[in-house]
């Protein structure tokens, strides 16, 4: 056995544990959003209650959804053509401008809120207590309820993928489902 080689390779292991990761850069992520805008508003704030806001959602979930759309993973035509050209430098840099934008409450009705504030509860653990979003898990704090509605019949109906929330939905009634879209977009 020649432990030479192994000392090389353990100092070449080592030594690029020890580099920086690139960090991404939210001004160059400012200026690739420009295609963003459309849709998602501005500010990351959508004024189409069937598209989601960026504002303020996790990095990781962001990076995570355009590979997704862009490995064609998640399905929709207009996000898999966007997401093609990306780089992933791209990505890390959206993902990061939209990060650090601060999010807006949507509304709500108040009476439908009321009465999703109680089934509320089951998505803090992967959420956040605030719907603040966790890592890989998004913010659903301040999303307009008829793009909540359509996410979480699409997961229930199995037309989007999602383990965990293919069964959480599939618990919901119809009911459930637009009163908890309703706090949620409250938020």
């Amino acid at each position: 056995m020649n432990h030479s080689f192994y000392k090389i390779g353990f100092s070449i292991f080592t030594s690029l544990l020890m580099m920086p990761a690139q960090a991404a850069d939210i001004n160059a992520g400012k200026t690739q959003a420009g295609a963003c805008m459309g849709c998602h508003g501005s500010a990351g704030v959508s004024n189409n209650p069937m598209w989601p806001s960026l504002a303020g959602q996790t990095s990781a979930y962001i990076e995570t959804q355009l590979k997704n759309f862009k490995s064609g993973a998640r399905a929709n035509p207009t996000m898999k053509g966007i997401a093609a050209g990306l780089k992933d430098a791209d990505i890390q840099n959206l993902a990061a401008y939209y990060a650090s934008l601060p999010g807006k409450s949507a509304g709500g009705d108040a009476k439908s809120a009321q009465i999703g504030k109680d089934k509320a509860a089951m998505c803090m653990g992967c959420h956040g207590n605030t719907m603040q979003g966790n890592g890989q898990f998004p913010k659903l704090a301040g999303q307009h309820p008829q793009y909540l509605v359509k996410q979480l019949n699409d997961f229930k109906s199995g037309e989007r993928k999602s383990g965990p929330m293919n069964g959480m939905a599939k618990s919901l009634s119809d009911d459930d489902i637009k009163a908890l879209a309703e706090y949620l977009s409250s938020l």
